[in-house]
Parts: C-alpha cells; structure tokens; sequence
C-alpha cells in the first residue's frame, strides 16, 4: 500500500500554474483526514444516507478500498516486469470509485473510462479481466451486460454520449433504473461531454456524471483548463452540479445515492465531482516528476481515503487487529491470484485482426492476410536454421 517513489530533483511547474485561492473547494465532507465524523449543516441533505450504516458496512468499504488499492498495485509491477503494455493507475481515488460504486443498484448502468478499477471491483468484474487489454490478449474480457459495467472507453469522454444515450432509453422504456458516467478532469474539456450535458438536460436523462477530478490531466493542471470548479459548468446547462472530498468514501457514497434518487425520481442529471488527487503517474508510460511538485503529493498522503477509513474505524472500535491482519493477508492472496493469471493469459490468434473487416471478404485483405503468413512464418525459419 505504498505510493510511487518520486525521483529526487524537484520538478518544474510552468509559469501561471499556481494554485488559485479563489478556487479552493468548498465541498461536502463526512469524515475528516484525521478519521473524525462530522455532520455540519450545510452536509445534512447527504447525512442522511449513510445515517444508518453499520460496522460492518463499513468494514465492507474499508476492505472494497484496500483490496482494489493491492489489485491496482499488482497491476503496476506486472507493468513493470513487462507483463502488460500498459497500466493506468487509480492510487489515491478509490474512495471516489468505492463510494460511487456502492452506491449503485444491481439494475444501474455504468459507463467507465479506464481507470474504473474500483467501480469494476464494486459491480463483480473478476479483476483479472481487467488486465487483458493491457496485456494485449482481448479487447475487454467481460460481458457488459452480465454485471451492466461496459467496457473500459479509451478515446477520452466518448462515454458520456453513450451514457446519455441509454439513460434516454431507459426513461423512455419507463423503468426507473439510473446511469452513471466516470470521466477525468481531462475528458471534462472534451466536446463529448459538453454535448452529453446538453442532450441529457433538454431530454430530463436520469444520468449521473461523476468526474474524478485528481487535479491533473496527465501534465496539466486543471487550472489550465477552467477558470471555475468543474461542478459549476452544471449551472450553466440547468442542472445541479456538487463537489464532494474525493478521498472521503462515506461523503461519496451519500452524494452519489443522492444524486442517483434524483435521477430516478425524475429530476434529470447532476454533475459530481469528486476532488481527489492522483497520486502516482498518468500511467504507467507517465513521469509525474517532470511536471509537478513532490510536496504537493506529500501533502495528499496526508488525506489518503483508506488512512482515514481505518482511523475511524479504531476510534469507533468498529474494527479489530484481527480484522486489519485477516484483510491483509486476503489482499496478499489476491495479488497472487493477479500475477498467476496475467502470465497464463494465452496469446491471442495472430490473424484474428483479418476478421470481420470486411462482411463478404475481400481481395486486399486476403493479400495482406498472406503477406503476414509469410512474416511470421520467417521466424520458424530463422529458428529452424539455428
């Protein structure tokens, strides 16, 4: 459960990039970094949907976070032993991603990017399916409709049209099941998204946008992109947009269930936005040190989501060493059962990428299917002559 390293040097910040006090967040927050539950006023509208949640509730949370924050990790060392081409790390957001995900009725639909790592975990997605698109072997690996969780969407907000989209359908179909939408603070700059916030406002889509904002799209700063807190582009479109402490898991989940009871009574979207951090690279390919101070990740260690759970969870003597130390080795085991799987993924068909371009066929193809016979089979050659 630890964060990348940093090299030594300290990183440039280009100039203009400061951080602005007029946009420092004014956000809902039920557990303090120091694992203090709080119940302010301007917070009773969401209070009271973890009002009544139990230990073992929150036991269920702290070990959803502990064991998607062991899976992500695992997944950045097989990166580095070159066992995936890829990995996009979720270091730092899981209680964005826990919260939300919990929050969630079995019959929602959810539309992730590719950082959804913990929403996949929440909705039953073996997270060994995650990886094989990283590691080049299929294109997903899981059913979308088995646990409603689509496959991770690469080309940046394109989601959110698709989320929009069937949240139309499923307010035409008269059901009051609801959808949720994960994009970056990034993809928040994306025309997709500006036209998801319309369509979905003009035709009432019970859809929830929830932006993950971890301050950073891959080198820039979101101040590089707005000139006001994401959540309050809402505003603009007509629909109600809140910003909510993205490392806190108990204010997360109560504004999502919030904002999904809207959706499905009808009031239409709602923006949320989740301010976090990311703590480590964009990805694994990303070198964070080049763009950004190594005392501002400091300083959100200090408000680490599964820290914070784990003290309030021993000052309410809701949990146990004997909890803490079962959890620990169950997440040892899963790191395991990760490794042992990416390395026995078989290769996939080499010429499967000739299928299916074409529905009759067609001659090029055949010709380029051909030419990529004669290429792989040069290396039987090569080894036969040895």
């Amino acid at each position: 459960m630890t964060v990348e390293s940093t090299a030594a040097r300290k990183p440039r910040r280009s100039a203009g990039t400061k951080k602005s006090p007029s946009t420092k967040p004014e956000l809902v927050q039920l557990l303090t970094p120091e694992g203090k539950r709080v119940k302010h006023a301007d917070n009773a509208v969401y209070d009271k949907y973890v009002a009544d949640i139990t230990p073992d509730e929150l036991r269920g949370l702290y070990r959803d976070m502990v064991l998607t924050r062991r899976f992500d990790a695992e997944a950045t060392s097989l990166q580095r032993q070159g066992e995936l081409g890829l990995w996009a790390s979720l270091l730092g957001q899981e209680a964005a991603q826990i919260g939300s995900g919990r929050a969630l009725r079995d019959d929602d639909y959810v539309f992730p990017t590719y950082r959804e790592h913990g929403v996949a975990w929440c909705r039953g997605v073996d997270p060994t399916n995650l990886l094989g698109m990283f590691r080049g072997v299929n294109n997903g690996g899981w059913d979308p409709n088995s646990n409603n969780f689509q496959l991770y969407t690469i080309v940046i907000g394109s989601q959110t049209l698709h989320a929009t989209g069937y949240a139309m359908g499923v307010a035409k179909d008269g059901t009051d099941s609801a959808v949720i939408a994960y994009f970056g603070d990034g993809a928040s700059s994306q025309g997709d998204v500006a036209e998801s916030f319309t369509f979905s406002a003009v035709y009432n889509a019970p859809v929830v946008f929830f932006c993950q904002n971890n301050q950073w799209a891959i080198s820039e700063p979101t101040e590089k992109q707005t000139r006001v807190p994401l959540y309050q582009r809402a505003q603009g479109y007509g629909f109600p947009g809140v910003r909510v402490d993205g490392n806190d898991v108990l204010a997360c989940l109560a504004v999502t269930k919030w904002a999904l009871e809207r959706a499905r009574s009808g009031e239409g979207p709602t923006l949320v936005e989740a301010y976090t951090y990311r703590m480590g690279a964009h990805t694994t390919s990303d070198d964070p040190t080049r763009y950004r101070h190594d005392d501002e990740r400091v300083a959100w260690e200090a408000k680490d989501p599964i820290l914070r759970l784990r003290q309030y969870l021993e000052s309410a003597n809701h949990a146990d060493e004997g909890f803490f130390a079962e959890l620990e080795t169950e997440s040892e085991a899963l790191g395991r059962r990760v490794r042992e799987a990416v390395r026995a993924m078989p290769d996939p068909d080499h010429f499967a990428i000739f299928e299916n371009v074409y529905a009759d066929g067609h001659a090029l193809v055949d010709e380029e299917r051909a030419q990529f016979a004669a290429y792989q089979a040069s290396f039987a050659d090569a080894e036969g002559g040895k």
